[in-house]
């Protein structure tokens, strides 16, 4: 079973990039666009400065809006949920 795995710091890049630092010490630049899908990641998708607004919450990457990506997802390079649904219909 793979392990669950935390971020412990988010860095804001251009261009819908960030560094991630997770807590196991490993690094990883990731294009986070593929994961701001839906209506809650609308205004962070369209407005760079909503997306610099991003941080650590509770171990994972999120805004004051409630929106938020799975630390794991990131970390294992799953597709996101968005894309996992649409396959299923």
């Amino acid at each position: 079973m793979e392990k669950l795995v935390r971020v412990s710091e988010a860095t804001p890049l251009e261009e819908d990039k960030c560094h991630i630092k997770f807590e196991d010490g490993s690094e990883k630049v990731i294009n986070l666009k593929p994961y701001l899908h839906g209506p809650i990641f609308e205004n962070i998708l369209r407005d760079q400065d909503e997306f610099r607004k991003m941080r650590v919450i509770e171990g994972t990457i999120g805004w004051d809006n409630g929106a938020d990506i799975d630390p794991d997802v990131l970390y294992y390079d799953l597709k996101p949920a968005w894309i996992e649904e649409s396959v299923k219909d």
